[in-house]
């Protein structure tokens, strides 16, 4: 994803005839270092985590090979992340926008390790061709090594038993030496819980060429699909058609400013909808104290926040306002009580996390470019193209714990 808000608040300088004779994006020995410095403390950082993830060695279970899991993962993540990153600054450098070396950011022991990757547009970009290209060169980069990444780990699944090698599963590991399939349901009780990852489109359809496919509550055990999946719904979330990611450069490139903006609205309001379904659940349990059988108290708590966030992502507009405010508590109720009553899509802070985000940091519209034109052909086939992208990695639940 590039930060583009250099771009956004400064003025357009002025052409000067040496102005192409000036090298606008020469690397310095003191910058390179300082990528590499951040580059190697991500990959040490997401090399641990990793660990964690696909590790949690039991039976038979070495350093050795836990530390491979962990590196393995480390270096197929990054390597999406690195050709991402590397597909918005060389598509800069040939426009000869000015732009950073991206910016790789370790984050110890959380998540998975790193909060991804990032680079700067330096100057403001004028030409609509310029900021498409630039903002779908990372998606469509990245997605192809995720999809590399994926069908290698696919190809090279073991046999089921390779779950006898970590602590617990108890009950799958009997399962499985009886029937020689993973289960179809989870058999294992964990007071700490389970680890669901969620299914996307793509991932089942990949999955479902292969033989011996873990189920996505074992998956993260398996360092290249877990990359994989990861490349991919990152990838997604980058194609979100909003503010200035990648999806939003790419949808306003295509529809223009009026449309872009309607749709980004609307967008937004789903997504706080997704929210809602895991924050009223999220809230039940932190004030099931005070409240009572029907949530009443969760429910206002929520109607307050999520008013504050429209107000604030709409700009004030009350029209806009009032119809998502009103429209995402009636999907949230419409999900919780009539969809999904057994409550399957288990509350995660995944899309809270994101609508702040949204909200105050990336926004929810993009910024007008200074002259509007049309798309080649090619472009929007591209274009297009990344929107699919988007909706086939998408997963409405990434990530969920299922407690015993």
């Amino acid at each position: 994803m590039e930060d583009n808000k250099d771009s956004i608040h400064r003025d357009f300088e002025p052409f000067s005839p040496l102005s192409d004779q000036i090298p606008k994006n020469k690397i310095t020995t003191g910058q390179a270092i300082r990528h590499i410095v951040l580059f190697i403390l991500t990959f040490a950082s997401v090399s641990y985590t990793g660990i964690l993830y696909v590790g949690l060695g039991g039976d038979g279970s070495t350093i050795n090979s836990e530390l491979l899991r962990g590196v393995t993962f480390a270096s197929a993540l990054l390597s999406f992340l690195t050709v991402h990153e590397f597909g918005h600054y060389f598509a800069a450098v040939y426009h000869k926008v000015k732009v950073s070396l991206p910016y790789f950011i370790p984050l110890p022991l959380i998540a998975i390790g790193t909060l991804g990757a990032i680079i700067r547009i330096k100057e403001r970009i004028t030409r609509m061709h310029i900021q498409f290209d630039i903002g779908i060169a990372g998606p469509l980069a990245g997605f192809v090594v995720s999809l590399i990444v994926l069908i290698i780990g696919f190809s090279t699944l073991p046999e089921p038993d390779f779950i006898n090698q970590f602590g617990g599963h108890d009950e799958t590991k009997a399962y499985i030496a009886e029937f020689g399939t993973y289960p179809d349901e989870i058999l294992d009780k964990n007071p700490v819980g389970v680890l669901i990852i969620g299914d996307t489109i793509l991932y089942s359809f990949i999955a479902s060429f292969f033989d011996n496919v873990p189920p996505m509550w074992e998956m993260y055990h398996f360092p290249l699909l877990f990359a994989g999946w990861l490349g991919l719904f990152f990838t997604a979330l980058n194609l979100m058609p909003v503010g200035q990611l990648d999806g939003g450069h790419v949808l306003y490139s295509l529809i223009g400013y009026d449309r872009h903006r309607q749709v980004a609205r609307i967008f937004f309001v789903l997504l706080t909808a997704l929210a809602g379904v895991s924050a009223i659940p999220l809230l039940f349990e932190a004030l099931k104290d005070i409240d009572n059988v029907y949530a009443t108290v969760s429910w206002l708590v929520w109607a307050s926040v999520l008013f504050v966030l429209m107000v604030s992502a709409m700009k004030k507009d009350q029209q806009w306002t009032a119809f998502g405010w009103v429209a995402s508590l009636i999907l949230t109720a419409v999900y919780i009580y009539i969809i999904d009553p057994e409550r399957t899509f288990n509350g995660n802070a995944v899309w809270l996390f994101w609508i702040v985000l949204l909200t105050y940091f990336i926004k929810i519209e993009h910024p007008p470019v200074l002259k509007e034109e049309a798309l080649s052909p090619g472009r929007k086939v591209l274009g297009w193209l990344s929107m699919l992208i988007f909706i086939l990695c998408i997963s409405p639940n990434p990530i969920s714990i299922i407690t015993e």
